[in-house]
């Protein structure tokens, strides 16, 4: 089938063939757009859906359609009411990674029906962190409906790069949240932004009979409280995440990590006095950075690993990799 065939296909297939057809149909990008165009401009609801969803795979698959499909959705989103049409439209333009989808997605935040904020509140963590998308979060925390909480507190805690009272506030308030998704999301939230709040509560997370999600690991490393350690050591290291997460609340180990890292960067300032290097850390992640100019960067940890722990030898890796002045 050609793409227009696979499209038309999809308008009168069950859900999951749908999304099969139009996936396929999105991989022929050039074709896919002017169809998914067409179809937003249909009076008919489905077929005005189907075209915000075509738009949004298409737009997923090939980056370079990205601003034209963004354009067409944000035409569309102007005259559109249809609640089954502005969810698959928010999702769509969530897909487009596009900074002038976040008027739009930050009012629909506010819409009656709930499918349209839940796919609002997953959109809204391709928006850039501005104050009326944080704000827009922020309320979705408190939805009355529980996936819509729990998409919500998964983006403003675990998506933005965003901090501050009413964020921190947002997160707190869903602590004893009656949905259990919406409470973890709640802890890991508040541990990304280290909160020490947050350490006894992702113990308790670590410590569930039926497990710990993999996103709870990324916390425990992120937040690197050496309380977590005995939790910690019940997984098996070869989990995803485990290792991590031990080794970044292990003081032991930070400690080893921080010695190496100076030499690093002693050493390296040594052999390369033109540069300008210095050591940082990013604030909702764990890890120490090598920043050098031109804006490149090393992750610390990996660089010493490749270097068999020598920090002498790290420098030499990295010098060998700096154009010469």
């Amino acid at each position: 089938m050609n793409t227009a065939q696979l499209v038309q296909r999809a308008l009168t297939s069950p859900p999951g063939d749908r999304d099969a057809l139009l996936q396929e149909a999105a991989d022929d990008g050039e074709a896919a757009l002017p169809l998914a165009i067409a179809l937003t401009a249909s009076a008919d609801t489905g077929e005005r859906a189907t075209g915000c969803d075509l738009l949004g795979r298409t737009a997923d698959l090939h980056p370079g359609l990205r601003t034209a499909a963004s354009a067409a959705l944000l035409a569309a989103a102007a005259g559109e009411s249809d609640p089954e049409v502005l969810a698959d439209l928010a999702r769509a333009l969530g897909r487009t990674e596009d900074a002038r989808a976040t008027s739009v997605l930050c009012a629909l935040a506010a819409h009656p029906d709930a499918g349209v904020r839940q796919e609002t509140a997953v959109a809204l963590g391709t928006c850039p962190p501005v104050e009326p998308v944080v704000a827009a979060l922020t309320a979705l925390t408190g939805d009355e409906v529980p996936d819509v909480r729990n998409w919500a507190a998964f983006t403003l805690g675990f998506q933005l790069p965003v901090d501050g009272p009413a964020v921190r506030a947002a997160l707190r308030g869903r602590l004893t949240d009656p949905h259990r998704e919406t409470r973890e999301e709640a802890v890991r939230g508040l541990a990304r932004r280290r909160d020490p709040d947050a350490v006894p509560l992702l113990a308790e997370l670590l410590r569930d009979e039926d497990g710990a999600h993999v996103l709870t690991f990324t916390a425990a490393r992120i937040l690197g409280a050496p309380e977590l350690l005995p939790a910690l050591r019940q997984y098996d290291p070869a989990d995803p995440g485990v290792t991590e997460a031990l080794r970044a609340c292990d003081p032991s180990v930070q400690e080893q990590l921080l010695a190496a890292a100076w030499q690093l960067l002693t050493t390296l300032d040594r052999i390369r006095p033109d540069l300008d290097i210095g050591l940082t850390v990013d604030r909702f992640d764990q890890g120490l950075t090598l920043s050098l100019p031109d804006d490149l960067a090393w992750d610390v940890e990996a660089l010493l690993a490749r270097a068999e722990q020598d920090p002498d030898r790290a420098a030499g890796l990295v010098d060998v990799g700096l154009p010469r002045s």
